[in-house]
């Protein structure tokens, strides 16, 4: 019996590394646009505008704490963090997609409240600053390249995207308001915001808590990981395969390999981690070869 390993002493993001400037840039236009966005929402005392300055502060964190996890998951792996810091992106996107859901519940709360007792509105201060905010958000959400492939970038890009469209509502709202007098526009569009920020923070709460609970990744099927080592030569037999991410696109697999008596392990094994590298994507793996019977099963564990 033996186990074949792939590149354990090694970091397993060094293939994975995004470029953190991207991210960088984008939070200190939208951290300096924020408080300018808050300033005109509050003399304005546009609901719209207030919830897309709301949301434009809370982006200023999110992608401050998105460009510093970023940064900490390039640090080499350790021997206490074996597997490396890549996960702190899944544990930044985690927090902003709570924070996507909090806001989301204030701007609802604040939206109804508004609509039964509606409020005075200076719709002009109000159109310029989300023009102005259009423009900023836009140039950002270019910056982070529309999400990419990495969880982290994605949850920064679903905020900004998430302002852009907010910015969108406020102008939309500043010029209802503006032509027709009618000043529960700016409530109801606050409500299109929140429901924006709602679907964002659901898609990334449910992506980084699948990831963070150990689920497989989408697309990687335990079954057919199964299937496929099963039917190489020299393999009698594929058991106990785990599955799961470091990140999402960083799947890794774990599984037990009941090879033939006259077969050779270091084939097989060449042969199995091929299979996972070429089929499912997956370039880190560990084997634990048998040529008898399963010692996890013989000891109960």
């Amino acid at each position: 019996m033996s186990v074949a390993n792939s590149g354990a002493a090694e970091p397993l993001d060094r293939h994975h590394r995004g470029d953190g400037a991207p991210l960088g840039r984008a939070f200190l236009l939208i951290a300096a646009f924020s408080v300018v966005e808050v300033v005109g929402g509050v003399l304005s005392n546009s609901l719209t505008l207030l919830a897309d300055a709301g949301h434009m502060v809370l982006d200023a964190g999110a992608l401050g704490l998105a460009w510093c996890a970023l940064r900490l998951s390039q640090r080499p792996a350790s021997a206490w963090m074996t597997y490396g810091y890549g996960r702190a992106q899944v544990l930044a996107a985690f927090v902003n997609g709570l924070m996507l859901a909090a806001l989301a519940v204030w701007i609802l709360a604040e939206a109804w409240q508004r609509f039964h007792f509606p409020q005075g509105l200076l719709p002009v201060p109000a159109l310029i600053v989300a023009v102005v905010g259009l423009a900023v958000n836009l140039i950002a959400y270019r910056w982070l390249g529309h999400g990419g492939d990495n969880i982290n970038v994605r949850a920064a890009a679903l905020h900004v995207l998430g302002d852009i469209l907010g910015s969108l509502a406020a102008i939309a709202s500043a010029l209802i308001v503006y032509f027709t007098g009618w000043l529960q526009a700016d409530s109801l569009l606050a409500l299109v915001v929140a429901a924006i920020l709602a679907g964002g923070a659901w898609r990334v709460l449910r992506a980084s808590c699948r990831i963070l609970m150990e689920g497989a990744p989408p697309g990687l099927n335990q079954q057919a990981v199964r299937e496929v080592l099963a039917a190489l030569p020299g393999v009698s037999d594929i058991h106990h395969v785990h599955v799961w991410g470091l990140t999402p696109e960083r799947p890794l697999v774990t599984l037990h390999a009941r090879i033939e008596a006259a077969a050779d392990q270091q084939a097989v094994s060449v042969r199995l981690k091929a299979a996972l590298r070429e089929t499912f994507g997956v370039s880190h793996s560990v084997i634990q070869l048998e040529d008898g019977g399963c010692l996890d099963e013989a000891a109960g564990a």
